[in-house]
């Protein structure tokens, strides 16, 4: 595939190339995919300017034009979708069967948010005298800025964009320079759908620009971030100057457990779904095993099988199934990991070892360890890579309490037949997205969040549509 160069996206205009290029690089070879120009201060001021003066038409349009919009969108992102799905390969290494699903998934969204775009409802409630009528309206919130991370980038722009642009909003999206040409076919195909200039608009920046810049207008008036908790905690302040409304999806460190009365076929299947999507490199990927000592042994011979079949490579080669990861940083952490929970007893059941090729792809073997403890860094910290650390318990009690041991509550997992358990540990486990029996639970038409220091609000379902929406109550008398 020829490289791609591009640029940022403002007004529905393509600009910036006569600016400074970065280079975008396939992370499986290290080969340059593309180029981007570097946004600056005043693109993304033009962006904030361009959203602004489109929001009243594209607001006032009917709900039923704005549907018609997405449905357009939709159907050319699934036209597309062999298009965008290689892209994704080439920019962020996950393998192409995994890019042509997160296509469907990302399209989703848009799909559903089109349909919700219809029920804005507001209410009617009886006024407390004879002569008073209570009104309660939706309207959109405004401009909207999104930023967006590497690890989906197309379903992390669309998780947004579909919501924002269906409720009436106008949109500004920064993606990560690791990943910003999915999102530039992405406004490609906004622009073919006929989304009037200004509604949507791209710039790739450096991050300190885009916050400061989105920060100091008033025009601005929600932020809507996908990230780390540490960088949320600053946007978080940030936008209080202004009182903007804020979306944070943020950090997991999401428990896996199983217990002795679990159907281990299962258990293993929701394992190899929920840990090895993108190598790992997802917000809600299983990240710390607790499994019963009953079944402690059975499940990881059960899983070292499974896990043997995986194929590590290029994302582009037919049959691979754990790609690169995305840069040096995230393979040394990986391999920090590891090492530390050997070092600290853990035992190597399979896997435990890294490969960098042409000094510029990172590998790492899928691998289980066991004898895990809760001093160990990876039962600790997000690991965001391949890595299965299994720790043993004895009771429900003692799975709950290391689970909820965390300032993390995005997801959790946990495997048991038994309805009255898993009821209990359901209603227990301190999470936003719980997967019973099930490791893979995101869906458009569900709220997807988290509790405590994995962020504030909902994307996906109804929720995720009122985030872009203000409620406005009128009192008439007659």
């Amino acid at each position: 595939m020829e490289k791609l160069d591009k640029l940022n996206y403002i007004n529905g205009e393509w600009v910036g190339e006569n600016q400074q290029k970065f280079e975008i690089k396939n992370p499986a070879t290290g080969e340059v995919v593309g180029t981007m120009p570097e946004g600056t201060k005043e693109d993304v001021e033009a962006a904030i300017d361009a959203a602004d003066n489109a929001f009243p038409e594209w607001a006032n349009l009917s709900a039923e034009k704005r549907a018609d919009y997405l449905k357009k969108l939709f159907n050319i992102m699934l036209e597309k979708k062999e298009e965008l799905a290689t892209i994704m390969t080439l920019e962020s290494g996950k393998p192409l069967k995994e890019s042509r699903n997160e296509v469907d998934y990302a399209a989703s969204f848009i799909e559903w948010f089109a349909e919700e775009a219809r029920r804005a409802y507001g209410k009617i409630i009886p006024g407390k005298t004879a002569d008073q009528r209570i009104q309660v309206i939706k309207q959109p919130v405004g401009v909207v800025a999104a930023i967006t991370p590497w690890n989906f980038p197309a379903a992390m722009i669309t998780r947004k964009m579909g919501p924002a642009l269906a409720a009436g909003c106008t949109f500004i999206v920064k993606p990560p320079k690791e990943t910003p040409l999915s999102a530039i076919k992405l406004m490609e195909y906004c622009e073919q759908a006929g989304i009037p200039k200004g509604v949507v608009n791209h710039v790739v920046c450096p991050d300190e620009i885009f916050s400061n810049t989105i920060k100091d207008s008033t025009k601005v008036r929600k932020l809507t971030f996908t990230g780390s908790t540490e960088v949320g905690v600053l946007l978080m302040k940030q936008c209080a100057e202004h009182i903007k409304k804020v979306s944070l999806e943020l950090g997991g460190q999401a428990p896996f457990i199983v217990l002795d009365d679990a159907d281990l076929d299962k258990a293993v299947k929701g394992t190899i779904a929920s840990k090895f999507r993108n190598s790992g490199q997802t917000c809600i990927c299983a990240n710390r095993f607790y499994v019963q000592s009953k079944v402690y042994d059975a499940f990881i011979e059960k899983l070292e099988k499974e896990v043997s079949k995986l194929k590590v490579g290029n994302g582009l080669d037919e049959g691979v199934d754990i790609g690169p990861l995305i840069n040096k940083d995230g393979y040394e952490k990986v391999e920090h990991h590891v090492q530390d929970a050997v070092d600290k007893g853990a035992k190597v059941v399979i896997g435990g070892k890294g490969q960098i090729k042409n000094n510029a792809a990172y590998f790492f073997e899928p691998t289980i360890l066991r004898d895990c403890s809760e001093h160990m860094v990876c039962m600790q910290q997000e690991t965001f890579g391949p890595i299965i650390p299994v720790q043993k318990i004895e009771t429900d009690e003692e799975a709950i309490g290391a689970a909820n041991h965390t300032r993390y509550g995005l997801a959790g997992y946990f495997f048991t037949e038994n309805v009255t358990r898993g009821t209990k540990m359901l209603e227990a486990l301190q999470y936003g997205i719980i997967g019973w029996n099930h490791g893979a639970p995101s869906a458009a038409q569900a709220p997807f969040g988290g509790m405590k220091e994995s962020g504030l609000g909902r994307e996906g379902g109804v929720e995720g549509f009122d985030e872009y929406l203000e409620t406005k109550y009128i009192s008439f008398g007659l």
